[in-house]
């Protein structure tokens, strides 16, 4: 018996959630841009910082939840999910390593009066509930995924998944200020699809045995 192996699955599954977490999040998207502006203007970014990780810790284990009990009860939709999720990483793997190829940088203006703490978090949910992509990525996909982790270990894969959002926005909001210039530069976009793309490839391959039984 290999005293290792409980440990290397519950790590297996913790990375491969805090993997996926930055494959989703790490974009170019609404979201990041209005957290990296308000962190340039230094205008209730700690709200906003924890605004936008406990919404995905609550949209993550919700996912997660749900989609473990629907799937233990169907075989047919899990094998279903599971191809439509390899799908969409895939797809969405091919899109990031051909933004890759087109580089863009990401900016934020930094002016403007300043807003109460009320109307800033209305925007927050608004760039956080209303964007359709953030279902798709927290509560299918995601959810989809950490279901398929056996019972013990799926804790691990909501812990992180919801640590890789945490250091994401911690990230972003607070370190703004220092990460501006590198946001601007296309070739730091550039890298980071690349290693977007290949992360969502290589979820998308360990999905493959689910999918074929």
């Amino acid at each position: 018996m290999n005293l290792y192996a409980p440990a290397f699955s519950g790590f297996s599954s913790f990375a491969t959630g805090l993997g996926l977490s930055f494959g989703l999040i790490v974009a170019i998207g609404a979201q990041n841009a209005f957290v990296l502006r308000q962190g340039i203007r230094r205008e209730h970014i700690g709200p906003v910082v924890l605004f936008c990780l406990l919404s995905d810790a609550l949209l993550i284990t919700a996912g997660v939840a749900g989609m473990a009990e629907a799937l233990g009860q169907r075989v047919w939709l899990a094998r279903l999910l599971a191809l439509a999720g390899g799908g969409f990483l895939a797809v969405y793997g091919a899109r990031a390593l051909l933004r890759a190829l087109r580089p863009q940088a990401l900016s934020a203006a930094a002016g403007g009066p300043r807003q109460a703490l009320r109307a800033v978090l209305a925007q927050t949910a608004a760039f956080t509930f209303l964007n359709p992509h953030v279902y798709l990525d927290t509560v299918l996909l995601m959810g989809n995924l950490g279901a398929r982790q056996p019972a013990a270990l799926r804790s691990l894969f909501v812990g992180g998944a919801v640590t890789g959002s945490a250091i994401w926005f911690v990230l972003l909001g607070f370190g703004s200020r220092w990460l501006a210039p590198w946001f601007a530069s296309t070739r730091a976009w550039q890298w980071l699809d690349l290693l977007t793309g290949a992360t969502m490839w290589v979820i998308a391959w360990r999905l493959l045995p689910q999918i074929v039984g």
